[in-house]
């Protein structure tokens, strides 16, 4: 175990109602899946990967253990991502922070998340990657908020967390545009059809 044990939480147990198929296990343009992209970039910058799926998500689960993420089923995903959080934080307590990355953000840089990361080990309590003014994923904390992750619940995610230590967030300038991608719809998994111009 390595001295500032920082453990990735790919958060992949969403019900991908807007995207009307399994959006985690389709492919982007270049072949990987979705969620397979998202967790590898995850895998590349923190010490290991501990992602959270729904019940009956066999195929999502081979998938990221195949990459070498410690997959876990969490039985009350449907209540929102709060829920699948705090699963995830109680499922490994005995860490220094965690990286809470969205499985449906695949374009965010290896290096953005190693940035994040390297904050919780330099003492950050809260950290986050931003452009131009605007925070974006991921979101590290410290270990010592481990307690207030473990008992969030609904739809709500770390969002409370963030705001009630909004004086003690560390921003990390970034130009990374993944920080903000997502995918909600098909049409998002073509990379051109969500960047502008670049700024």
């Amino acid at each position: 175990m390595s001295a500032h044990l920082i453990v990735g939480i790919l958060l992949a147990a969403g019900a991908s109602r807007r995207f009307g198929t399994d959006k985690l296990t389709h492919s982007l343009p270049d072949g990987d899946p979705v969620a397979v992209r998202a967790c590898r970039n995850l895998l590349a910058g923190s010490d290991k990967v501990l992602a959270v799926v729904r019940p009956g998500s066999s195929q999502l689960a081979a998938l990221l253990q195949a990459e070498g993420a410690d997959v876990r089923v969490c039985a009350d995903a449907g209540l929102g991502m709060g829920a699948s959080l705090a699963f995830a934080v109680q499922s490994c307590p005995d860490v220094d922070g965690w990286l809470v990355v969205l499985a449906d953000m695949p374009w965010i840089e290896p290096g953005t998340i190693t940035k994040v990361a390297d904050a919780l080990r330099s003492g950050a309590l809260v950290a986050a990657p931003s452009r131009q003014g605007r925070r974006g994923h991921p979101v590290g904390f410290s270990a010592m908020l481990g307690a207030k992750l473990a008992a969030l619940g609904g739809d709500e995610g770390a969002k409370s967390v963030i705001q009630a230590h909004l004086d003690q967030l560390q921003l990390i300038d970034c130009n990374d545009a993944g920080i903000f991608r997502d995918i909600d719809k098909p049409e998002d998994l073509h990379i051109s059809t969500r960047i502008g111009k670049p700024a």
